[in-house]
This record gives C-alpha cells, structure tokens and sequence, in this order.
C-alpha cells in the first residue's frame, strides 16, 4: 500500500499541466515568430542579410594600346597593384596588436611606422590609400603579412616603350589613368574603357558563391594607331637632340611629313622627358613646341613670295631682276643683300637668298596677294591635329601696311608660323600645289586635298630650290647622296621689345626626291650658341640625316638623274 501511494504522490496533476501549457506556448511563440518572420515581413531580413553577403564587383579595363603606323607599342598598360587599408577593420579587429608586420608594412613602403598607423587610426573612415602602383614583389609581400584591415586591389601603370623619343607626341597620364598631355589627353575618351559591375553573393570569407545580376555590361577601351614610323622618329630626335647639344641651343623641333597622305611621320622635340619618370615633369620639358611654339620664318617662305607671283603673272618663270644697287630704300628705311647681286633670275634669287629681289616681288603682289598666299598653305590657322595647346601661329592684322612692312613679310618677317605649319607649306609645294590637310593618326585613305597653286608653277619653284642645295647654294650640308632635294634655308632674328636681339632661330625646310616628292621634312634649332647659327650650318646637317634615313625606310627609289654634284664643306652664307 505504501508504494502505491507514494507513486501516486509524485504525480500531480497541475505542475504536468503547467509543463504542457509552457511548452505549447513556446512552441506557439516558436511557430508564430517563424511565420511572422517567412510570411508576414520578411523584406527586412532579407535587406540585413543581403547587406552581409552581396557585394558589387567591378571588372576593370584596361586603357587603350597607342602604336606608330608599323605597329610598334608607344604606349601600354602595365597590371600593378594598390595597397589600401579599411580603419574600421583595423580597429575593430585590434590589427595594431601584430606589431611586427606593421614594422615590416612601414619598412616596405618607406614609411615610418607611427605616421602609416595614424592614417589609418580613424574608425569612421573605410577606404584609405597606403600606396598605389606598387610592383608585384611588393604586393606579394604585403599579402604575406597578412594584417587584418589591410588589402590589394588591382589596378594599371601606363609604360612608355620609347620612352623621350615619342614623348611629346604620345604624353602621359596622372596616376589615375586618365591622359594629361599629347595623344593620352586628346583622346583619353577613346583609350578608356567603362568597368563592368556585377552583383554577387559572397561567403563569410570572401568567396563568391553566387552570381546574381549584370549592373552594367564592361566597354573595351579602343587602341590607336599613330600615323608616326617610329624608325623615322628614331633618327629625328637623335640627330636633333646631337645638334641642340653641339649648339648648345634652348630648344629645337623636328617634323617629317608624308606629302602623299599628310601624315605626320615624324614629330620630335629637344629637350625630350622620359614619361616613365615622373621626376622630369617639368614645363618647359613636356611642351611639344612643334605644335605650340611659334617663329618668324625668315628665308623659308622666299618661295611662297616667289610663288605669289608666278600665281598672279606679275612675273614670268624665265624673268630677271635687277637687284642693283644690293639694298633698296623703302618709305625712308633700307632692305639690303649680303651683297650686290646684280640682274639675277629668280632661281638666283631663291639661291642667294635676295632680300631685295623678294622686296620687289612683294611690292608687285601687293598685300592681299602676299597674305592669301600665306593662307592658302595653312599659315594662321592651327593644323587641325586636335593636341593640346595647338597654336595657329600669327598673321598680322593691319588696317594700313606700309611698303617696307610689305616688303618684309616677302622675306620671313612680321609672322609667327610653327614647325609643322612650315611643313605643311612645303608639302603643299612638293605635291604640286595641293594643300592637304596633317594627321597624326593613321589614315585609311589619303585625305581629299585642294589645289591652291597651278601645278606648272610649284613644279618650276621646287626646282629652283635645288639651287640652293648646290655649289653657291646657302644649303648645301643638306644635301642627300643619291636624291635631288629641294630646300630653303632660314636664320631669322628673334624679335624683343622695341626690336630685334642677338638670339637667332635657325631653320632648314625641304622637300626630296624632287622627281617624285615624298618627304617634307623642316628643322628648326631655337638660340644655338655657337658662332655658327646659320640654318645651312646649324639646322641643314639634320635634315640631311633625317631625310636619308627617311628615304630609306620607306624604300623610295632615288632620282634618275643621280646624286647631285656637292660640296659638303665650305658652305657660303648669303640672306639665310
């Protein structure tokens, strides 16, 4: 009996009761919360939940390729990583603790280690540069370190293959990647691609574990090709950069041009910069001053003048003209020679250089004539190229001209033109008269061109410009074994305040083979220093290099009258 009542007393009825409304009330709550949770409002769970684990990825491109016209790279994109640091992480998961790896991190990006920490010592900040551009060795050895909070991303390094040879032509570009100078700048929108976006799910450690959508489909950066042959290129700026070093000149521009297309296939500066160091961006290194400079052309256009009359018959290609006395006086100021000349034919007056002679031919234009001339080849308007800090030169714009301001404009005085605006002019001579416009990119097909002179008349004045290149001729260093060249030199004072100084730019323009002209190519040498400044000392020699090599490359045959009879030493100086 006692047993049976003991049984009876451990059971009791309310407490099991209790027990059983407790554990349907849990499991009601259970249920109620879960349902709550899937079926009533589960956006905002979702919301928190996709905030830990989706996560946009972006897939970068890379900048655009620049070639020369052969296909040899100007310009690529290196792969390069950046080191960045999150500080939120860092403080919260306590990384200053592993102070040996951030002696190392300090060590590696030569930097001392309490200034990299307090960069990174601010909670509320959650993106912070440590170094950008860093090479792969550093990049693996900061990965290594494994500190927490910090990272690499991938990202692009612009190489210059070429390095100053191309320097001015192609540019550079900031750290970012965008284009600062030259082609980088003048079409960054056509080198730089969009990054694609992505939405992925990502794990507790990083992994992608789904993807989910396309944000926005990635645009491939487009590659150029330059209209430049680098081979050319080469020998221009070597042969310049020597001659602004044995003149010890401020500065000197070259530009070859095909006469065929109006490409550019040459274009170099001196002094150059190599873009691949950041260390020699300086001004007045990375201005390309063939495009941006401007001159007085002095001798170099005596054919233009020579050409405005032919164009208008005030004088006839077999004509003379009496330059006697040697000097001339006009409107109470005196135009002169080097000497008294004589009756001399208009070859003469391109090969001796005759002031006087151009004078008169000037006089005979009249104002119009000469400045239409002008601009018919391109001079007071920018080439069209699309570079930065392209300069139109300068025209003069008077209401009233006097006859000696006439006069000087005959003979290289009075306007500013730039390097490639001269060589446009000579092209436009060296194709018979037609004006073509310049590319510096590529060109499918030749442009369409305008003829601006009759073709007779360029013809005869190009041949009177071999003359100077022979015996008695002011260009005679210009010469090329095997080729005619016709050619003009120039020496032209540098104007200063209230007149002219004793600085000189000596120039050299031409055009070879005269047979069948293929080649324009001019030379200008800012301030030599030596005593010899003269454009057939000083800028001729590089035009010889340049337009034989030239030639060369692009396989032209020589003239079937054979090289020229010169001498290549001993050259006379008359109005250069």
């Amino acid at each position: 009996m006692s047993s049976k009542g003991s049984k009876q007393t451990l059971f009791i009825h309310w407490r099991f009761v209790l027990v059983m409304a407790v554990v349907c009330l849990v499991f009601t709550a259970l249920v109620s919360r879960a349902a709550f949770i899937q079926v009533i409002a589960p956006d905002k769970l979702i919301e928190q939940g996709d905030l830990r684990s989706i996560r946009t990825k972006i897939a970068y491109t890379e900048r655009g390729i620049i070639t020369d016209r052969l296909g040899h790279e100007l310009a690529v994109s290196v792969p390069v990583r950046a080191i960045w640091a999150d500080p939120k992480h860092v403080v919260e998961q306590h990384s200053f603790e592993n102070k040996e790896a951030w002696a190392a991190l300090a060590k590696v990006l030569d930097s001392d280690l309490e200034s990299l920490q307090a960069r990174v010592n601010n909670p509320k900040r959650r993106f912070v540069y440590l170094q950008r551009q860093v090479s792969a060795a550093v990049a693996d050895y900061v990965e290594k370190l494994k500190i927490k909070g910090v990272y690499l991303k991938p990202e692009s390094r612009r190489f210059y293959p070429t390095g100053e040879v191309s320097a001015h032509l192609v540019g550079f570009t900031n750290i970012d990647d965008h284009g600062l100078e030259g082609i980088e700048r003048s079409y960054d929108d056509w080198l730089t691609g969009e990054p694609g976006k992505r939405q992925v799910r990502k794990d507790r450690l990083g992994r992608v574990v789904e993807d989910l959508a396309v944000i926005h489909q990635a645009k491939q950066a487009q590659n150029i090709a330059l209209s430049i042959d680098q081979r050319i290129q080469a020998i221009a700026y070597r042969e310049l950069k020597k001659a602004v070093a044995e003149t010890k000149a401020t500065s000197g521009s070259v530009v070859v041009l095909d006469i065929d297309t109006g490409e550019v296939l040459a274009m170099a500066n001196s002094p150059s910069f190599n873009p691949n160091d950041r260390k020699q961006f300086q001004s007045y290194r990375y201005r390309n001053r063939a495009i941006t400079d401007s001159y007085e052309p002095g001798s170099t256009v005596k054919p233009l003048s020579v050409i405005a009359a032919l164009e208008r018959d005030q004088i006839a290609v077999n004509s003379t003209i009496d330059t006697n006395p040697g000097w001339m006086q006009i409107g109470g100021r005196r135009v002169r020679d080097s000497r008294n000349y004589g009756e001399i034919s208009l070859t003469k007056v391109i090969q001796k250089s005759s002031n006087v002679a151009t004078s008169q031919l000037a006089l005979k234009v009249g104002v119009e004539g000469m400045l239409d001339t002008f601009y018919n080849v391109g001079f007071g308007n920018d080439a069209g190229l699309g570079l930065v800090g392209e300069s139109g030169g300068q025209m003069p714009q008077r209401r009233r001209w006097s006859d000696f301001e006439l006069a000087t404009l005959s003979f290289g005085y009075g306007l500013m033109v730039t390097p490639l605006q001269l060589a446009q002019a000579y092209a436009t001579m060296g194709s018979g008269g037609i004006y073509r416009p310049v590319s510096v990119i590529k060109l499918e097909k030749p442009a369409a061109g305008e003829r601006v002179f009759e073709e007779a008349k360029a013809r005869a004045v190009l041949e009177m410009m071999e003359s100077v290149i022979q015996d008695g001729g002011t260009g005679k260093k210009a010469a090329v074994p095997g080729y005619r060249v016709a050619g003009k030199t120039g020496t032209s004072r540098k104007a200063v305040r209230g007149g002219y100084g004793d600085d000189y730019v000596a120039i050299f323009a031409g055009v070879a083979p005269v047979s069948k002209p293929k080649l324009a190519i001019v030379v200008f040498v800012n301030e030599p220093k030596t005593d010899h400044y003269y454009g057939g000392d000083v800028a001729a020699p590089v035009f010889s290099k340049v337009m034989q090599g030239g030639l060369q490359y692009l396989n032209v045959a020589p003239d079937e009258q054979g090289s020229q009879v010169v001498q290549l030493q001993g050259a006379e100086h008359g109005n250069t």
